[in-house]
């Protein structure tokens, strides 16, 4: 194999180099909104659903103790209280949670062109597989 063949199959695809792009792009955005809405949250200028003197007292909490005292939701229950500081955080998480999933769809668009139908299949294998964790429709996901 010459050293140019070895060269052009070793260069990302397209499909690779755009999935890269859109990763980064998510993760810097992602991690912005984390400190907007963590500012926001500190600032007060949001109400809080917990009260943020109570953080202290509830932070050696289990997760199911933590819910049953605050009367939080789980799940998705989250998105019904984005009108509160302390769970607008919450959007920065579920877009660093997402790009994954928009990813493999750059990466399928590029399979399908192709005609790489096993590649295709395991991408559209893991957006279901995503998807359905995420949704917790099997009781399991979605928190």
């Amino acid at each position: 194999m010459s050293e140019a063949t070895r060269n052009a199959a070793s260069r990302p695809s397209k499909e690779q180099v755009i999935y890269a792009n859109i990763l980064v792009m998510g993760v810097w955005s992602g991690i912005a909104i984390l400190f907007i809405t963590y500012f926001i949250y500190l600032s007060g200028i949001m109400p809080t659903y917990v009260e943020i003197t109570e953080i202290p007292k509830l932070w050696g909490l289990g997760v199911n103790e933590y819910l049953e005292h605050t009367h939080s939701p789980h799940g998705w229950g989250w998105v019904a209280l984005l009108g509160n500081g302390d769970f607008l955080n919450y959007i920065g998480f579920a877009l660093l949670a997402l790009m994954t999933v928009v990813c493999y769809l750059v990466l399928l668009k590029g399979y399908f062109a192709k005609k790489d139908w096993i590649y295709a299949a395991i991408a559209v294998l893991e957006i279901v597989v995503l998807s359905v964790a995420a949704s917790g429709l099997l009781g399991s996901g979605g928190h």
